[in-house]
């Protein structure tokens, strides 16, 4: 987005579109409150081809490919406190998500506390930051600087592809599902959660923004590679720099912890249905965490940091995920024509509000095989590649029901 405008209402649109999905996955959730949450959505409502493909997806390149990009953010940051090179940055990146993989294979009580803990934190600072931000930087828009492009218009192509992008910030708000079995009154407190959060996230995200436009010019956030950082290093100087840089570690934290508490109960319930190695079920005797499913997508997370590739795998097959959540929309259409379908918490405003998510979720996938063909062929082939691993699997799996 080449204005201040357009970048907000980028936000603003991406944020709409996730509160949509996350009033999906409400009804879905109060429907199926079971371990695995967009798993067994699919599973349940159309395959368990959709279900595998899902959780295929999930380990080999988009959650494990989340985790990857969120550790290197959080050593990038590092690297304002401590001079790192590429190899140091990969380092504090895999340290972090062994660290956290380990905590949470302990036990679920103390990653619960953790994230409690360290998501009211960052709430707190982000609503000091944006307040803090205004307050310095009263005069909105920066002077241009040298080699800045002269401002282009804002277009749909843009603005689809800049939603797209936006859409990764928001990422994660579906994995509230996957604890389903493990929540207290799930089909209330899931709806709650998602409603809530998502606002309060969104408010944060366009907060945030304004500011950072407000200080740099639209090309300096471009070339940013800690654009919170030197937002405030420009505004209050260098303490400044090293606060925002700690908070963003802190924030970082908090998002690794988070997924990485939540994601492996897919591959465990996948394990349950015997569509893989039964080993991702097995429960730990003594903390009663699915340890083994934990550990697993935290070396494969290490792996992606250590060679780099998470950056390809990922931008690659990202996308598809909106394929996924275009037939979560898809379902509640299909479901409340069956008989005897009443969800403990109904989503509002059906069917126009699904159908506004199938549309725009679609426009989003269209788009970016428009955008970039080859690439997004590639991370498509990649999620179907699962399925000659699911007839395998789910053959195993029916033989062996049938043996005395």
């Amino acid at each position: 987005m080449p204005t201040t405008g357009g970048v907000v209402l980028a936000w603003l649109l991406a944020g709409g579109l996730t509160l949509l999905g996350a009033l999906v996955c409400a009804e879905l959730a109060s429907a199926y409150p079971q371990t695995g949450g967009v798993y067994v959505f699919l599973r349940e409502v159309f395959s368990p081809a959709l279900g595998f493909l899902w959780g295929w997806a999930m380990f080999w390149s988009m959650h494990s490919g989340i985790v990857a990009a969120i550790a290197m953010v959080f050593a990038r940051y590092a690297g304002t406190f401590v001079t790192l090179g590429d190899t140091g940055t990969r380092v504090v990146a895999v340290a972090a998500i062994l660290v956290l993989a380990l905590m949470n294979s302990v036990g679920t009580r103390a990653g619960t506390r953790f994230q409690v803990a360290i998501t009211s934190v960052k709430v707190g600072a982000v609503a000091a930051i944006i307040l803090v931000g205004w307050v310095l930087a009263p005069v909105p828009g920066a002077p241009p600087v040298a080699g800045d492009a002269p401002p282009v218009g804002v277009t749909l192509n843009g603005l689809l592809l800049a939603v797209s992008a936006g859409l990764f910030a928001f990422g994660g708000w579906h994995m509230v599902t996957y604890t389903a079995e493990e929540t207290v009154d799930a089909p209330r407190t899931i709806p709650r959660a998602l409603q809530l959060s998502i606002l309060i996230v969104t408010v944060c995200y366009v907060g945030l923004n304004t500011v950072y436009l407000r200080v740099l010019s639209v090309p300096e956030v471009i070339a940013s590679t800690r654009v919170a950082a030197d937002t405030f290093g420009r505004l209050v100087g260098d303490w400044g720099a090293g606060a925002i840089s700690a908070l963003v570690m802190i924030s970082a934290f908090g998002a690794l912890n988070g997924i990485i508490l939540s994601g492996p109960r897919v591959y465990y319930q996948m394990a349950q249905d015997g569509l893989i190695f039964t080993w991702f079920a097995e429960v730990h005797p003594r903390f009663q965490t699915p340890a083994r499913a934990i550990l697993l997508e935290a070396a494969w997370s290490s792996v992606l940091v250590w060679t780099g590739t998470y950056r390809a795998l990922f931008t690659r097959v990202i996308y598809t995920e909106w394929i996924f959540f275009a037939l979560l929309g898809v379902a509640i259409l299909m479901l409340r024509r069956r008989p005897g379908y009443h969800p403990p918490w109904p989503m509002p405003l059906v069917p126009l509000a699904p159908l506004l998510f199938v549309v725009a979720s679609t426009a989003v996938v269209i788009n970016q095989l428009l955008a970039d063909p080859v690439e997004s062929a590639i991370g498509l082939g990649l999620v179907l590649s699962g399925l000659p691993f699911y007839w395998f699997w789910s053959r195993q799996s029916s033989m062996s029901r049938q043996v005395p």
